[in-house]
């Protein structure tokens, strides 16, 4: 079982930025795949970015890209995601994902079996 717990979440103008952490425990660290989820009012929990437990592989959703930038930490078991240029349209609750050696279809959220709490980022214009 792994456990995961978000943290940096909060509230920001646009333009401006926020990192998210992620704590994960319950398995070696090194083996997980992780992702970042974003679940607005009414719509379907979406990836922005996740990164490969095996060479750091990393991949963003379009919306996105060089704008938010996904990195890992395996010596604290953290997963963080640095969300700069932030809009109104970014305003959702944020998830940590993981996924044991997970190699393809790392964007898809059906591939993922652990799941943290979500912390809130609201983007204010």
């Amino acid at each position: 079982q792994v456990q995961l717990v978000e943290s940096g979440g909060g509230l920001v103008q646009a333009g401006g930025s926020l990192r998210l952490s992620c704590v994960a425990s319950g398995r070696t660290f090194s083996t997980l795949t992780m992702g970042w989820f974003r679940q607005a009012p009414g719509k379907e929990r979406e990836c922005v970015a996740a990164i490969m437990w095996s060479g750091g592989t990393t991949l963003y959703t379009d919306s996105v890209k060089g704008r938010f930038t996904i990195s890992r930490d395996n010596a604290k078991n953290t997963v963080y995601l640095q969300m700069n240029s932030l809009k109104p349209e970014d305003t959702a609750v944020y998830y940590c994902a993981a996924e044991g050696r997970l190699r393809v279809e790392i964007l898809n959220r059906n591939k993922y079996h652990y799941w943290g709490q979500g912390t809130q980022v609201t983007v204010s214009s």
